[in-house]
């Protein structure tokens, strides 16, 4: 926590960037996380992080995809979205860990400008909401088959039980993720261990499964179909960096530690996820051929799915407890992380926009209002449709961010390495990421809808993903780099980095606000001091200033 420094009162107070300062409620909403708020080793973190991948989605999700397009289909389908997954998220999950901020304010530096990343923001917050009434769905449907509470309500339980715990940020989510994971971990394994050893013949079953039509053969559309649902997850990318903005510094003493962590609760969250599409799929085949055919009206649900192995080892009543424990666990545990990385994404945006702070908790409840929505008309039902739309959003922004910081940081070292997130340093919009993704996810939906026809509907993941991954370098050659960066000069003599390439824990006095903050927070501000002597402000102060008195004019 940043503390008030002595001497000088700042001379005048700004209500928003105070209250935009009570780390407690807030957790650090707009900016850097500083050092001397990440008190967490990298194993806590990871933790936490891959705590918030115990969803239950993913074994809808593969359920859904295989009975439409059979097991190999669908095996095939989940393995080339894992491997972009992957591929795209490993360089956001490093300037995150690295730098210590959120996908947010990666982006504004990645292409995108100052207020071009709104639209990427508006983006996330979509996949926050529609995850977070996917899993209370999946938690109502338990609620239902376990205690007959009827779906209306369970969606309205399902919502408000996450309010309490999302109120004070990373302190309690880090708690909550790491003392439920060992029981979510234990309630998901063993009924899959058990079903293998006692039915040896369900894995040949799992692989032979044609799907729902019968028609299981392998083609590169239904594929390509599967992929297109599962690429909808890509955006899981930004729920993890909102974790791994938490990681302490990088040093020589936990570098092996560090990497672990970062690529494991990184984009090693994907292993997980396919891991989980590929067992609700089995689950669902050995639901549907060995103990009813009829289930498949309901082997998409993972209530359901997990019930019936349940059952196959131990009484009805204990099967039925289990069944809705690991259901509720689940829930919550994604359910905390979509409200909490949802409301930093509509904050973020509506501050940027206003330049009026209106905290966090504000957007906490608009999200989960517009979740109890779709919940309550039902969007379980189109599910399949719902996210391989989504994908097409989700993969342009995803793609062009991670092709920005591989391409152009690294490659063509056109786009400035350091990340920069601060107001006056960045122009409002860069055309580089901004225009690329709008082309690759505009033209990508029209694909989806069948725009171009039938004979490449299903390739709208490939041209997402393509167009973005050229659009960006092509547009970082043409314009030279030149909207990357309105000031190359933050006006700080001190150092951004320590000696060990971390983001330096020096402090500055803010005089908006009278409170330090740490370097990398920090700029010159353009109003001096009575006697003409430099101040600084903090970029929390910058993002509330209504009259730019104290955004510094640009470089030429």
């Amino acid at each position: 926590m940043e503390r008030t420094t002595p001497g000088r009162a700042p001379q005048i107070p700004d209500r928003d960037a105070l209250s935009a300062t009570k780390e407690s409620l807030e957790d650090y909403t707009l900016r850097f996380a500083p050092r001397s708020y990440r008190k967490w080793g990298p194993g806590v973190v990871a933790t936490s992080a891959l705590g918030g991948i115990a969803y239950l989605a993913d074994f809808s999700i593969g359920a859904n995809i295989g009975m439409a397009y059979g097991t190999a289909n669908a095996l095939l389908g989940i393995m080339i979205a894992a491997v972009v997954i992957f591929v795209t998220g490993f360089p956001l999950a490093y300037y995150a860990a690295r730098y210590n901020i959120d996908l947010d304010l990666i982006t504004r530096g990645s292409g995108f400008g100052y207020y071009g990343s709104i639209v990427t923001n508006v983006i996330f917050a979509t996949f926050t909401f529609i995850f977070f009434a996917l899993e209370g769905s999946i938690m109502a449907q338990g609620l239902e088959v376990g205690l007959g509470v009827p779906k209306a309500i369970g969606y309205a339980v399902s919502t408000i039980i996450v309010i309490p715990l999302v109120i004070y940020g990373m302190n309690t989510l880090a708690k909550l993720q790491v003392w439920t994971t060992p029981l979510w971990l234990l309630l998901m394994v063993v009924p899959l261990v058990y079903l293998v050893a006692t039915n040896p013949g369900s894995v040949e079953d799992f692989f032979n499964y044609g799907g729902t039509s019968g028609d299981g053969e392998v083609s590169t559309a239904s594929v390509m179909l599967a992929a297109g649902v599962c690429l909808s997850l890509m955006a899981q990318i930004a729920e993890q960096i909102d974790y791994l903005r938490f990681m302490p510094p990088k040093t020589a003493a936990n570098s092996r530690a560090w990497w672990r962590a970062v690529i494991t609760a990184g984009p090693g969250w994907v292993v997980f996820g396919a891991l989980k599409q590929a067992i609700g799929l089995f689950i669902a085949v050995y639901l549907i051929s060995k103990l009813d055919p009829a289930a498949s009206a309901t082997a998409n649900e993972p209530v359901h799915q997990f019930l019936g192995v349940y059952e196959e080892m131990m009484p009805a009543w204990l099967a039925m407890t289990l069944a809705v424990v690991l259901v509720v666990i689940s829930q919550i545990k994604i359910n905390v992380t979509n409200a909490y990385s949802g409301s930093l994404a509509w904050t973020n945006s509506f501050t940027r926009v206003t330049k009026t702070y209106p905290g966090r908790m504000v957007f906490v409840i608009v999200n989960l209002v517009i979740a109890l929505v779709l919940m309550e008309a039902n969007m379980f039902d189109f599910l399949n449709t719902i996210l391989g739309f989504y994908a097409n959003c989700a993969m342009a922004w995803v793609v062009t961010v991670a092709a920005d910081i591989a391409i152009n940081k690294y490659l063509l070292k056109i786009s400035p390495k350091q990340p920069e997130f601060r107001r006056g340093m960045l122009y409002a919009v860069n055309p580089v990421g901004f225009v690329s993704m709008l082309l690759s996810a505009g033209i990508s939906i029209a694909i989806f809808f069948g725009a171009f026809g039938p004979a490449v509907q299903p390739y709208s993941p490939i041209f997402a993903v393509g167009l973005a991954l050229v659009a960006t370098p092509v547009l970082a050659i043409a314009t030279k780099g030149r909207y990357y960066l309105r000031r190359t000069d933050d006006g700080i003599d001190l150092p951004m980095l320590d000696a060990d390439g971390n983001p330096s824990g020096e402090k500055l006095l803010c005089h908006v606000t009278g409170i330090e903050f740490e370097r990398p927070d920090m700029m010159l501000s353009a109003e001096p001091g009575p006697a003409g002597e430099k101040q600084y402000i903090s970029s929390l102060s910058l993002s509330t200033d209504k009259t730019g008195r104290y955004v510094l004019p640009a470089q030429k």
